[in-house]
């Protein structure tokens, strides 16, 4: 099994929706600020990713990557809601992801276009994209997001954990019934540049406006199956049928809280205890994570395995159907990870576990790669037929 799972990745590697390494080496590397609060790129001279950081607690480095058979990352360029100037720091993170690419050439190559991923796997380097997480990112405004479009981010998460002015999120109080007038603005102005609209963290009604206005496939990032464990943040099964119907994609997290119900109840107090600490640390600070780490201490959290994610894949397979759905682990953005994928060299161990229950190496192989080129060179060819042709 092993070496069927070996071969297969060497053919169709993983291209995987969602990891957070780059917030968690601003908060650990970052320059030093008054207050603790983490800004400024990432000191890539105090941590070096050719080496292996899961001593560090750390869920990626480059051996790791593959190990795992990873052969394209969407990199999360992500900043708090809550934090100044959102501007400002997410163009300071889309710095350090550029700085990272570039410090590994021989492992990395950046990429902002399907051909340019394709190149990048036969030139033997791992391809990095990047998606911003939430739209307060943009602050509101489209030549912002041209410009961070400009400087290689590839998609958009509409929210994150709060809304914005013009989008609700699944994990705030509706306020513009799904999407305003400007956000659907928003979700043209993406699909004129061949900007992926990421639908993961919205509300349900944001889903269903963006679905009514996209020219481009549906776009999961890191969201799971609604009907398998009922969080807000998983996918329903009538936007999974819209996602079939968009030849869309949901690229299924790793996120123990959005696999089971008790690692659901687990991660609500858990979310509580990051809002107390954020509140009063600020997040990302040193105090913050001491703080998240000692309540994680005495928390333990509930049994959670490869199985349960196989069981998400299954169902989004089953209702959008085996051409609709990919990876999105979400690494090194969440405290706890299930057993047997503790890092990015976790895939093959996912693999097998589906392999056992009967899918073919074309059905695999889909899942890791096909599927999430086809949905990228599909948001490109949607770009032009807009009359402009992505960069």
């Amino acid at each position: 099994m092993r070496e069927r799972i070996r071969r297969l990745l060497e053919a169709a590697p993983v291209v995987d929706g969602h990891n957070d390494l780059l917030w968690e080496l601003r908060h650990r590397f970052g320059p030093a600020r008054r207050s603790e609060q983490p800004a400024g790129s990432v000191d890539f001279d105090a941590v070096d990713l050719a080496t292996d950081l899961s001593a560090l607690g750390l869920h990626t480095d480059i051996p790791r990557l593959r190990a795992g058979g990873v052969g394209a990352q969407f990199w999360s360029v992500y900043v708090p809601s809550t934090v100044g100037n959102p501007v400002t720091a997410t163009l300071e993170q889309i710095d350090a992801a550029r700085t990272m690419v570039a410090r590994y050439p021989d492992d990395l190559a950046l990429a902002t276009t399907a051909d340019e991923v394709e190149a990048a796997r036969a030139a033997g380097r791992i391809a990095c994209l990047f998606g911003i997480e939430g739209g307060h990112s943009i602050d509101s405004s489209l030549g912002a997001l041209r410009m961070m479009y400009a400087l290689g981010v590839r998609y958009l998460t509409l929210t994150h954990f709060r809304n914005t002015p013009w989008a609700d999120s699944a994990t705030d109080e509706p306020a513009v019934g799904g999407l305003s007038d400007f956000g659907r603005e928003v979700v043209r102005e993406c699909n004129r540049l061949g900007m992926l609209v990421d639908l993961s963290h919205v509300a349900d009604a944001t889903m269903h406006a963006v679905l009514d206005v996209t020219t481009a496939p549906a776009f999961f990032s890191h969201s799971s199956a609604r009907s398998v464990c009922d969080h807000v943040r998983n996918v329903p099964d009538d936007v999974l049928t819209r996602v079939r119907d968009s030849n869309g994609i949901v690229m299924v997290t790793f996120v123990p809280g959005f696999l089971r119900a008790d690692c659901r109840e687990w991660i609500d107090e858990l979310i509580v205890e990051y809002n107390r600490l954020a509140a009063e640390h600020g997040e990302g600070s040193a105090s913050y994570t001491a703080g998240v780490q000692a309540w994680l201490e005495a928390h333990p959290r509930p049994p959670c395995g490869v199985g349960d994610v196989a069981d998400h894949i299954e169902h989004v397979r089953a209702v959008a159907g085996v051409d609709h759905v990919g990876l999105g682990s979400d690494f090194d953005g969440v405290a706890a990870t299930p057993d047997g994928l503790s890092g990015v060299d976790g895939y093959p161990a996912l693999l097998e576990e589906l392999a056992r229950r009967g899918w073919s190496d074309a059905e695999l192989a889909k899942l890791t790669w096909h599927n999430a080129l086809r949905v990228l060179r599909d948001t490109e060819a949607a770009a032009r037929m807009s009359g402009r042709t992505p960069s």
